[in-house]
Protein backbone atom coordinates (compact mmCIF):
# COMPACT_ATOMS: atom_id res chain seq x y z
CA UNK A 1 0.00 0.00 0.00
CA UNK A 2 1.43 3.38 -1.03
CA UNK A 3 2.48 5.68 1.80
CA UNK A 4 0.34 8.81 1.66
CA UNK A 5 2.33 11.98 1.08
CA UNK A 6 2.53 15.67 1.85
CA UNK A 7 4.29 17.67 -0.83
CA UNK A 8 6.15 20.11 1.40
CA UNK A 9 7.45 22.40 -1.35
CA UNK A 10 5.51 23.40 -4.43
CA UNK A 11 4.56 26.58 -6.29
CA UNK A 12 1.72 27.92 -8.38
CA UNK A 13 1.59 31.32 -10.05
CA UNK A 14 0.10 33.74 -12.49
CA UNK A 15 2.83 34.97 -14.79
CA UNK A 16 1.65 38.57 -14.46
CA UNK A 17 2.55 38.51 -10.73
CA UNK A 18 6.11 37.28 -11.24
CA UNK A 19 8.63 39.93 -12.37
CA UNK A 20 11.19 37.19 -13.07
CA UNK A 21 8.74 35.42 -15.43
CA UNK A 22 7.82 38.59 -17.30
CA UNK A 23 11.23 40.18 -17.80
CA UNK A 24 14.04 38.85 -19.97
CA UNK A 25 15.44 35.40 -19.23
CA UNK A 26 18.61 35.46 -17.12
CA UNK A 27 20.93 32.64 -15.95
CA UNK A 28 19.40 30.76 -13.00
CA UNK A 29 20.40 27.78 -10.93
CA UNK A 30 17.83 25.57 -12.66
CA UNK A 31 18.91 26.50 -16.19
CA UNK A 32 16.74 27.67 -19.10
CA UNK A 33 13.14 28.11 -18.03
CA UNK A 34 11.18 29.18 -21.11
CA UNK A 35 8.56 26.40 -20.63
CA UNK A 36 7.46 27.84 -17.28
CA UNK A 37 7.25 31.48 -18.38
CA UNK A 38 3.46 31.21 -18.21
CA UNK A 39 0.66 30.69 -15.73
CA UNK A 40 0.91 27.57 -13.58
CA UNK A 41 -2.48 27.25 -11.85
CA UNK A 42 -3.51 24.92 -9.06
CA UNK A 43 -5.59 22.89 -11.52
CA UNK A 44 -2.44 22.01 -13.48
CA UNK A 45 -0.56 21.07 -10.32
CA UNK A 46 -3.40 18.78 -9.26
CA UNK A 47 -3.37 17.16 -12.68
CA UNK A 48 0.43 16.79 -12.58
CA UNK A 49 0.41 14.97 -9.24
CA UNK A 50 -2.68 12.85 -9.83
CA UNK A 51 -2.15 9.28 -8.63
CA UNK A 52 1.03 10.21 -6.72
CA UNK A 53 -0.39 9.61 -3.26
CA UNK A 54 -0.04 13.30 -2.40
CA UNK A 55 -2.96 14.27 -0.16
CA UNK A 56 -1.73 17.66 1.09
CA UNK A 57 0.69 20.30 -0.15
CA UNK A 58 2.64 23.26 1.22
CA UNK A 59 2.96 26.33 -0.99
CA UNK A 60 6.29 28.18 -0.84
CA UNK A 61 6.71 31.80 -1.97
CA UNK A 62 7.74 32.51 -5.54
CA UNK A 63 9.33 35.96 -5.63
CA UNK A 64 6.48 38.29 -6.36
CA UNK A 65 7.52 41.95 -6.26
CA UNK A 66 8.59 42.67 -2.67
CA UNK A 67 5.80 45.15 -2.11
CA UNK A 68 3.24 42.48 -3.09
CA UNK A 69 4.13 40.15 -0.21
CA UNK A 70 0.60 40.29 1.18
CA UNK A 71 -1.06 39.91 -2.23
CA UNK A 72 0.79 36.62 -2.69
CA UNK A 73 -0.48 35.09 0.55
CA UNK A 74 -3.98 36.47 -0.08
CA UNK A 75 -4.00 34.82 -3.52
CA UNK A 76 -2.99 31.47 -2.03
CA UNK A 77 -5.52 31.70 0.80
CA UNK A 78 -8.26 32.45 -1.73
CA UNK A 79 -7.09 29.56 -3.93
CA UNK A 80 -7.29 27.23 -0.93
CA UNK A 81 -10.77 28.40 -0.04
CA UNK A 82 -11.95 27.81 -3.61
CA UNK A 83 -10.18 24.50 -4.34
CA UNK A 84 -9.04 22.96 -1.05
CA UNK A 85 -5.38 23.35 -2.07
CA UNK A 86 -2.83 24.26 -0.71
CA UNK A 87 -3.06 23.17 2.92
CA UNK A 88 -0.34 25.46 4.31
CA UNK A 89 1.45 28.59 3.06
CA UNK A 90 5.04 29.78 3.40
CA UNK A 91 4.96 33.45 2.48
CA UNK A 92 7.59 36.14 2.00
CA UNK A 93 8.69 38.79 4.47
CA UNK A 94 11.67 41.10 4.03
CA UNK A 95 14.10 40.24 6.82
CA UNK A 96 16.38 43.14 5.89
CA UNK A 97 13.91 45.77 7.12
CA UNK A 98 14.50 47.67 10.34
CA UNK A 99 11.43 45.89 11.76
CA UNK A 100 9.65 43.11 9.88
CA UNK A 101 6.74 42.88 12.34
CA UNK A 102 4.38 45.21 10.44
CA UNK A 103 4.70 42.90 7.42
CA UNK A 104 4.13 39.77 9.47
CA UNK A 105 1.16 41.37 11.20
CA UNK A 106 -0.43 41.77 7.79
CA UNK A 107 0.29 38.15 6.85
CA UNK A 108 -0.94 36.43 9.98
CA UNK A 109 -4.58 37.25 9.25
CA UNK A 110 -4.41 34.51 6.57
CA UNK A 111 -5.13 31.33 8.47
CA UNK A 112 -2.99 29.00 6.34
CA UNK A 113 0.24 30.93 6.91
CA UNK A 114 2.76 28.68 8.64
CA UNK A 115 6.12 30.26 7.89
CA UNK A 116 8.16 32.64 5.79
CA UNK A 117 11.04 32.33 3.38
CA UNK A 118 13.55 34.91 2.30
CA UNK A 119 16.18 33.29 0.09
CA UNK A 120 19.62 33.88 1.59
CA UNK A 121 21.73 31.65 -0.63
CA UNK A 122 24.96 33.03 -2.09
CA UNK A 123 27.56 31.20 -4.17
CA UNK A 124 30.86 32.07 -5.79
CA UNK A 125 29.24 31.18 -9.13
CA UNK A 126 27.29 34.32 -10.15
CA UNK A 127 24.36 32.42 -11.69
CA UNK A 128 23.78 30.64 -8.37
CA UNK A 129 23.58 33.82 -6.28
CA UNK A 130 20.46 35.28 -4.76
CA UNK A 131 21.42 36.99 -1.50
CA UNK A 132 23.25 40.30 -1.41
CA UNK A 133 26.26 38.67 0.25
CA UNK A 134 27.47 35.33 1.57
CA UNK A 135 27.02 36.42 5.18
CA UNK A 136 23.58 38.01 4.85
CA UNK A 137 22.27 35.08 6.90
CA UNK A 138 23.93 36.65 9.96
CA UNK A 139 23.27 40.28 9.07
CA UNK A 140 22.17 42.05 12.27
CA UNK A 141 18.81 43.07 10.79
CA UNK A 142 18.12 39.55 9.52
CA UNK A 143 18.96 38.09 12.94
CA UNK A 144 16.78 40.60 14.76
CA UNK A 145 13.81 40.02 12.45
CA UNK A 146 14.07 36.23 12.43
CA UNK A 147 14.04 36.38 16.22
CA UNK A 148 10.51 37.86 16.08
CA UNK A 149 9.11 34.75 14.35
CA UNK A 150 8.72 32.84 17.60
CA UNK A 151 6.16 35.39 18.77
CA UNK A 152 3.97 34.45 15.80
CA UNK A 153 4.58 30.69 15.87
CA UNK A 154 6.05 30.83 12.35
CA UNK A 155 8.85 28.76 10.84
CA UNK A 156 11.64 29.96 8.56
CA UNK A 157 12.55 28.25 5.28
CA UNK A 158 16.33 28.52 5.14
CA UNK A 159 17.98 28.40 1.71
CA UNK A 160 21.77 28.17 1.91
CA UNK A 161 24.76 26.66 0.19
CA UNK A 162 27.18 24.52 2.25
CA UNK A 163 29.75 27.30 2.65
CA UNK A 164 27.11 29.34 4.49
CA UNK A 165 25.98 26.62 6.88
CA UNK A 166 28.28 27.56 9.75
CA UNK A 167 26.65 31.00 9.74
CA UNK A 168 23.33 29.23 9.31
CA UNK A 169 23.89 27.40 12.59
CA UNK A 170 24.37 30.75 14.30
CA UNK A 171 20.93 31.88 13.11
CA UNK A 172 19.24 28.57 13.88
CA UNK A 173 20.97 28.14 17.23
CA UNK A 174 20.03 31.54 18.61
CA UNK A 175 16.34 30.91 17.83
CA UNK A 176 15.61 27.56 19.53
CA UNK A 177 11.85 28.17 19.63
CA UNK A 178 11.60 28.55 15.84
CA UNK A 179 11.66 25.68 13.36
CA UNK A 180 14.07 26.10 10.46
CA UNK A 181 13.68 24.05 7.27
CA UNK A 182 16.65 23.77 4.92
CA UNK A 183 15.39 24.06 1.36
CA UNK A 184 16.52 21.58 -1.31
CA UNK A 185 18.57 19.56 1.21
CA UNK A 186 21.35 22.16 1.19
CA UNK A 187 21.71 22.46 -2.59
CA UNK A 188 24.42 19.97 -3.56
CA UNK A 189 25.88 21.45 -6.75
CA UNK A 190 27.99 18.52 -8.00
CA UNK A 191 29.49 15.14 -7.18
CA UNK A 192 33.16 16.13 -7.01
CA UNK A 193 34.62 14.84 -3.70
CA UNK A 194 35.39 18.32 -2.38
CA UNK A 195 31.82 19.39 -3.16
CA UNK A 196 30.13 16.41 -1.51
CA UNK A 197 32.49 16.61 1.49
CA UNK A 198 31.59 20.28 2.03
CA UNK A 199 27.88 19.51 1.69
CA UNK A 200 28.02 16.66 4.21
CA UNK A 201 30.03 18.80 6.61
CA UNK A 202 27.44 21.55 6.30
CA UNK A 203 24.58 19.18 7.09
CA UNK A 204 26.45 17.85 10.11
CA UNK A 205 26.98 21.41 11.31
CA UNK A 206 23.29 22.27 11.11
CA UNK A 207 22.28 18.89 12.54
CA UNK A 208 23.57 20.12 15.91
CA UNK A 209 20.41 22.23 16.27
CA UNK A 210 17.32 20.23 17.34
CA UNK A 211 15.00 22.80 15.70
CA UNK A 212 16.52 22.11 12.27
CA UNK A 213 14.81 20.15 9.47
CA UNK A 214 15.52 19.66 5.77
CA UNK A 215 13.50 19.18 2.60
CA UNK A 216 14.32 16.53 0.04
CA UNK A 217 13.23 18.91 -2.71
CA UNK A 218 14.76 20.45 -5.81
CA UNK A 219 17.28 17.63 -6.14
CA UNK A 220 17.41 18.06 -9.92
CA UNK A 221 18.23 21.77 -9.66
CA UNK A 222 21.86 21.57 -10.72
CA UNK A 223 21.78 18.51 -13.00
CA UNK A 224 18.57 19.55 -14.79
CA UNK A 225 17.14 16.04 -14.82
CA UNK A 226 15.39 13.51 -12.63
CA UNK A 227 18.34 11.39 -11.48
CA UNK A 228 17.31 8.42 -9.28
CA UNK A 229 20.94 7.66 -8.42
CA UNK A 230 21.60 11.21 -7.24
CA UNK A 231 18.32 11.28 -5.31
CA UNK A 232 19.26 8.02 -3.58
CA UNK A 233 22.67 9.41 -2.65
CA UNK A 234 21.17 12.55 -1.13
CA UNK A 235 18.44 10.60 0.68
CA UNK A 236 20.93 8.05 2.08
CA UNK A 237 23.31 10.77 3.29
CA UNK A 238 20.59 12.98 4.74
CA UNK A 239 19.07 10.09 6.67
CA UNK A 240 22.50 9.10 7.99
CA UNK A 241 23.23 12.64 9.22
CA UNK A 242 19.81 13.93 10.24
CA UNK A 243 17.57 10.91 10.64
CA UNK A 244 14.32 10.45 8.77
CA UNK A 245 12.34 12.29 11.47
CA UNK A 246 13.91 15.59 10.36
CA UNK A 247 13.37 15.11 6.62
CA UNK A 248 10.41 15.75 4.32
CA UNK A 249 9.61 15.34 0.62
CA UNK A 250 8.93 18.28 -1.70
CA UNK A 251 8.39 18.21 -5.46
CA UNK A 252 9.53 21.77 -6.22
CA UNK A 253 6.97 21.78 -9.03
CA UNK A 254 6.74 23.33 -11.55
CA UNK A 255 10.52 23.98 -11.55
CA UNK A 256 11.24 20.25 -11.78
CA UNK A 257 8.62 20.02 -14.53
CA UNK A 258 11.29 21.56 -16.75
CA UNK A 259 12.84 18.09 -16.99
CA UNK A 260 10.51 15.48 -15.50
CA UNK A 261 6.98 14.49 -14.59
CA UNK A 262 5.68 14.52 -11.03
CA UNK A 263 5.06 10.77 -11.33
CA UNK A 264 8.68 10.00 -12.22
CA UNK A 265 9.99 12.40 -9.61
CA UNK A 266 8.07 10.94 -6.68
CA UNK A 267 8.77 7.42 -7.95
CA UNK A 268 12.51 8.09 -7.64
CA UNK A 269 12.06 9.55 -4.14
CA UNK A 270 9.88 6.65 -3.01
CA UNK A 271 12.43 4.12 -4.28
CA UNK A 272 15.26 5.94 -2.51
CA UNK A 273 13.39 6.06 0.81
CA UNK A 274 11.85 2.57 0.66
CA UNK A 275 15.08 0.74 1.46
CA UNK A 276 15.23 2.59 4.79
CA UNK A 277 11.99 1.03 5.96
CA UNK A 278 8.40 1.94 6.74
CA UNK A 279 9.25 4.41 9.52
CA UNK A 280 11.44 6.43 7.16
CA UNK A 281 8.67 6.37 4.56
CA UNK A 282 6.11 7.62 7.07
CA UNK A 283 8.48 10.32 8.36
CA UNK A 284 9.66 11.67 5.02
CA UNK A 285 6.37 11.54 3.16
CA UNK A 286 4.07 12.56 5.99
CA UNK A 287 5.05 12.87 9.65
CA UNK A 288 7.78 15.52 9.49
CA UNK A 289 5.85 17.91 7.25
CA UNK A 290 2.70 17.35 9.30
CA UNK A 291 4.59 18.27 12.48
CA UNK A 292 6.47 21.28 11.10
CA UNK A 293 3.90 22.87 8.76
CA UNK A 294 0.65 21.65 10.35
CA UNK A 295 -1.25 21.51 7.05
CA UNK A 296 -5.02 21.58 7.49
Amino acid sequence: MMQKAIDAHFHIWRQQDQPWLVGPMVPRIFGPYEPIRRDYPITEFLDDQKGSGVEKAVYVQTNWAKEDFEKEVAFLQKTAEETGWPHAIVGYADMTLDDVRPQIDRLTKYKLLRGVRMQLHWHETPAFRFAASADQVIDPKVRKNVAWLKDYGLSFDLQLFPAQMKDGLTLVGENPETNFILTHAGMLTGMEPETTDAWKAGLRTLAAAPNFYAKLSGLGTFVHRNDPELIAYIVDTAIEILGSNRLMFGSNFPIEKLWTSHAELIKAHRAAVAKHGVKAEADIFWNTAQKVYRPV
